[in-house]
């Protein structure tokens, strides 16, 4: 949508995609592994992957300094049970982007939901061998703890905006048929459109 519409927008696109195969190299629970920001991680699940991928990916992002960083990752179950299949979660580290996120979902028609990246919460990731495990010590709390992970990865003084998302429609609905669907993205794009207009570039 940028590109088509030609935002002047300096735009880099990451896509960290991993597969859970079983080979003789795969990791195990309980290895330990370096990351691309240089701290460990211990892999208390292996079904977890996708977040260990997705922290070198922001990490990488993060080196560049943008002014706005977003990431889309169909991340947890737990974001699906608190919200339901058709209302992303998302969780973002500066406050002040949440109001003209809250208009860019209602000029985009596009809803998503703020859950907290609830600090407290960032003890359940503590490892006895490595310097984050990549899950809670608990079940509960599981897409917040996922994004404490992520915030890891990020520099804290870069704008970043996390959204667990289905990406899957169950059922149809206007403009949103049963199967594939970007979710959240609407959103997003009206944001960008939002920091160019401020900008005066537009």
């Amino acid at each position: 949508m940028i590109m088509k519409l030609r935002l002047p927008v300096c735009l880099r696109v990451l896509i960290p995609a991993v597969e859970n195969s079983v080979a003789g190299n795969a990791m195990r629970p309980s290895d330990v592994i370096d990351t691309r920001k240089g701290i460990t991680v211990e892999v208390g699940n292996t079904d977890a992957e996708g977040r260990l991928v997705l922290a070198d990916a922001l990490w990488e992002a993060s080196s560049e300094q943008p002014e706005l960083l977003l990431d889309f990752a169909t991340l947890t179950g737990a974001a699906r049970v608190a919200l339901g299949t058709e209302l992303p979660a998302f969780f973002c580290n500066q406050p002040e982007l949440l109001e003209p996120l809250e208009t860019a979902m209602q000029v985009a028609t596009d809803p998503l939901w703020n859950l907290p990246l609830h600090e407290p919460y960032r003890d359940l990731l503590k490892s006895k061998v490595a310097d984050v495990s990549n899950i809670s010590s608990g079940s509960y709390g599981g897409a917040i703890t996922a994004a404490l992970f992520l915030q890891e990865f990020v520099k804290s003084e870069i704008p970043w905006i996390h959204v667990d998302v289905m990406a899957w429609n169950l059922r149809n609905l206007p403009g949103r048929p049963e199967g594939g669907e970007v979710m959240g993205m609407r959103a997003m794009f009206e944001l960008i459109n939002q920091y160019v207009a401020a900008s005066g570039q537009a």
